[in-house]
């Protein structure tokens, strides 16, 4: 059934006018449980196709009959509420042709096109460097005539008038007959033409000023109407337009001609075709009720009744391409027009007999300028040759030496995540970029905290290549936000895969560490080609991915005789080696080092491994990025596991007697890597404080106990209400403290259920020399607490230095 529901979403779609032809079912290995997947146009009908599709099927099965037409109504008015327009669409489509990104910024035709400080803006066919005076100018059609008529411009005679009083005075003046229309309106709202007497002028006047207060009665100029376009001040295209219209039979009704003329199959409801379907709205009736006529009417053979005072096609109107007749003149005209008004983006309308000679010569005259035209006429002529006019807006906007695209190196993995991030940006940034990040700590743009919160997901990045300032992005990439939501970009420079280890198994369809590494393996196969995948070489995982990725590949190992690497190396690739204490950067043949890594803080004096292994990664996605090795090492050497640059990562507080370490790992991957390194420390007594995620496996957090209890003295077990996530926390508490206790090694094992109180516990019966690790999600609060008791700590080793030393004798 999940599969028949698959089908008939998309189905529906498609009879909507939204071609959608993706789809799978998938059973996740969860009993009863399936994966719907298909693919949607606009994401409000995706979502409403899914909940139809689930009550059609439903319906079935019971036997009972459905509406689909309501179904498919609904979806089409979804689409049209959704979907750019057919100009803004335009733009969009020759963007993307380009490789140059696109994000919406809001329901409506608000595009950014590129991203960071490469970003151009369009609002629909306005540019960000379109005129904001031009556009007033422009939306002004009083101010618009002056103007061009000042610059020598051919415009028909017109006055403006404020009440009805004046209105026969005028519309003598200039003679009729007469257009009367809104002086700041748009679309052809409230427009009447060809007004004949002067009571349709009073009709037409109060017509216009439900528009505006300021109404404009102009002398009406005969002939046919031109739409010139020009863009980055250049003519581009010219079309005739024909308002919607029927021609009589003397048979049929004005009614019966309409729907006829709507069986054309060119058009349908509307943008969804070329042409747009005739509705009869206030303005049809009102051009009705001027001829005398109303729907029921019969016109004689060969009569052309227009139904629109305006030749839009939204409206029903048609259009027919003359590009390539117009006089050199007219195009001079135009591209003057344009430069008056100063408009990047301009359409110019004209009546006039024919463009074919100069407009001055065939009183011929300009009505309007237009400054966001719609292209839709240029783009699908009724009759003529379509124009791809969306090509010269790119051209302007990006250049041939404008990008459109800020570099973006992705990291993902089960563990080093965060840290490996962090040092990306900070090399990045000490090479002169304006680096923006995504953590699950939050969002930083040039190292500002500007949202906190678990921002590893794609609306984070896009967060990111929003942003004007920022030319470098670097992305946290976490498995949930890619089951949820993709990616928030298409393709990156460097996609780095940490390591795959066994972590969130069990979650959104993921049971398996196969399916996991098929997951992550999507950071590093969305590289664009000439971009490099930096992979560990050292786990079979993330070793296996190469075998899927397009790009170019760069490898990282711990083993600097990795066969893998050697093997690499010798066809001429790059890859990054820990070799006799110090990073070595490998290329073909040659090689260099980069630095010691006891001249690397993260490393802590080499005794870190795993940290190790994140600055090789970091350093090789630096080389592949051309970063310089002096940026590279300046890079490893200034970064530090402190709470202000790295937070809850290894953060280690000396006090008097005893360290205090806190850190986020929250796997047994993880937990054994900490383990490890609190090992190397030395032979003091070591105290773990820990808590479990409530959406692990059983399996999961017994392993975590219990590798907690292979390296650690004590273990004292808490339980983490805010992160039980549906489950009963005490649970999660009891089986992480099971896994501890069964660990051979006989580690004391303690549970206290509030972390506060663990803490303080484990520091009351700290002795010389001790480690007490705190692994939480609580970065913040306990960095808090653990620097607020340092800081208590310095204030009386101060006030105990200010006490004199007084000789015994004298007391």
């Amino acid at each position: 059934m999940g599969h028949v529901m698959e089908h008939v979403a998309l189905e529906l779609q498609i009879l909507a006018g939204m071609q959608c032809g993706f789809g799978r079912c998938t059973w996740d290995g969860e009993e009863g449980i399936y994966s719907v997947i298909f693919s949607y146009e606009e994401e409000r009908a995706g979502f409403y196709a899914a909940e139809a599709a689930f009550e059609i099927v439903r319906t079935m099965l019971a036997g009972k009959s459905y509406d689909l037409e309501k179904d498919i109504q609904a979806l089409r008015e979804i689409r049209e509420e959704e979907r750019f327009g057919p100009s803004t669409a335009s733009i969009v489509h020759e963007a993307q042709k380009r490789h140059i990104p696109v994000l919406r910024l809001n329901r409506y035709s608000l595009v950014q096109l590129g991203w960071g400080i490469y970003q151009q803006r369009i609002q629909a066919t306005v540019t960000g460097r379109t005129s904001s005076i031009g556009l007033e100018i422009a939306f002004d059609k009083e101010e618009t005539k002056n103007m061009l008529h000042n610059n020598g411009c051919p415009v028909p005679y017109g006055l403006v008038v404020y009440s009805a009083d004046e209105v026969e005075s005028a519309a003598t003046r200039v003679g009729f007959p007469v257009v009367v229309k809104p002086v700041d309106g748009h679309h052809g709202q409230g427009a009447t033409i060809n007004v004949q007497t002067p009571e349709e002028a009073m009709v037409a006047f109060e017509e216009a000023r439900k528009i505006s207060s300021r109404v404009i009665v102009e002398k009406y100029i005969k002939g046919s109407d031109f739409r010139l376009l020009v863009i980055n001040y250049k003519f581009v295209a010219a079309a005739r337009r024909t308002p919607a219209h029927v021609t009589g039979n003397g048979r049929s009704s004005i009614q019966e001609l309409i729907r006829e003329v709507n069986r054309d199959p060119r058009r349908g409801y509307g943008h969804e075709k070329m042409l747009t379907e005739i509705t009869v709205d206030d303005m049809t009736r009102r051009l009705l009720d001027l001829e005398g006529l109303s729907m029921g009417s019969v016109l004689p053979p060969g009569r052309v009744l227009y139904l629109k005072t305006t030749a839009n096609l939204s409206t029903g109107g048609v259009s027919e391409d003359v590009t390539d007749t117009v006089h050199s003149y007219n195009v001079f005209l135009a591209e003057r027009v344009a430069r008056i008004i100063d408009v990047d983006v301009c359409g110019i309308d004209v009546i006039a007999p024919s463009l074919a000679e100069p407009v001055s010569e065939n009183e011929g005259a300009i009505i309007e300028v237009n400054g966001a035209p719609g292209f839709r006429m240029h783009l699908s002529p009724t009759a003529g040759q379509p124009r791809n006019v969306a090509e010269p807006v790119l051209d302007m906007l990006f250049p041939l030496d404008h990008p459109g695209r800020i570099p973006i190196i992705s990291v993902t993995g089960t563990n080093g995540k965060t840290t490996t991030t962090r040092l990306i940006s900070h090399i990045m940034h000490l090479s002169g970029k304006k680096v923006g990040y995504t953590t699950t700590d939050g969002i930083y743009i040039q190292n500002r905290l500007l949202y906190k919160g678990d921002c590893s997901g794609p609306e984070s990045a896009r967060f990111v290549l929003r942003d004007p300032t920022v030319d470098y992005a670097v992305f946290e990439t976490a498995r949930g936000g890619m089951m949820r939501a993709g990616l928030g970009y298409d393709l990156s420079d460097v996609g780095v895969v940490t390591n795959v280890a066994s972590d969130h198994l069990g979650l959104y369809g993921i049971h398996s560490l196969e399916q996991l590494t098929r997951l992550k393996s999507l950071v590093a196969e969305n590289v664009h080609s000439r971009g490099y995948a930096v992979l560990n070489a050292d786990d079979d995982y993330v070793y296996s991915m190469r075998e899927n990725v397009l790009c170019n590949q760069a490898f990282f190992s711990m083993d600097a005789l990795n066969p893998r690497i050697d093997e690499h190396c010798s066809a001429g690739g790059t890859a990054a080696v820990y070799e006799n204490g110090s990073i070595t950067l490998r290329k073909g043949e040659w090689s260099i080092q980069v630095d010691r890594v006891i001249n690397i803080p993260l490393t802590y004096f080499g005794k870190a491994a795993f940290q190790i292994q994140n600055v090789l990664a970091a350093s090789l996605a630096a080389f592949v990025q051309e970063v310089k090795v002096e940026e590279i090492r300046m890079g490893l050497q200034t970064f530090a596991p402190s709470s202000a640059q790295l937070p809850g990562r290894m953060n280690i507080f000396e006090f008097e007697k005893y360290r205090v370490l806190i850190d986020y790992a929250h796997n047994p991957s993880s937990m054994e890597a900490m383990g490890r390194f609190v090992s190397s420390l030395g032979p003091g007594c070591s105290t773990a404080i820990l808590a479990g995620n409530g959406d692990r496996r059983d399996e999961d957090l017994q392993d975590y106990g219990r590798m907690a209890a292979e390296y650690f003295h004590r273990i004292i077990v808490w339980e983490d209400r805010d992160y039980a996530r549906g489950r009963d926390s005490r649970e999660v508490m009891e089986l992480i403290r099971d896994g501890a206790a069964n660990n051979p090694k006989n580690a004391r094992v303690q549970v206290i259920p509030h972390e506060d109180d663990a803490v303080d516990h484990a520091l009351q019966e700290a002795g010389p020399d001790c480690i007490i690790c705190i692994f939480t999600g609580r970065i913040e609060a306990m960095t808090d607490k653990i620097k607020a008791l340092k800081e208590k700590e310095l204030d009386l080793s101060i006030a105990r230095e200010d006490i004199p030393n007084i000789p015994p004798a004298s007391l």
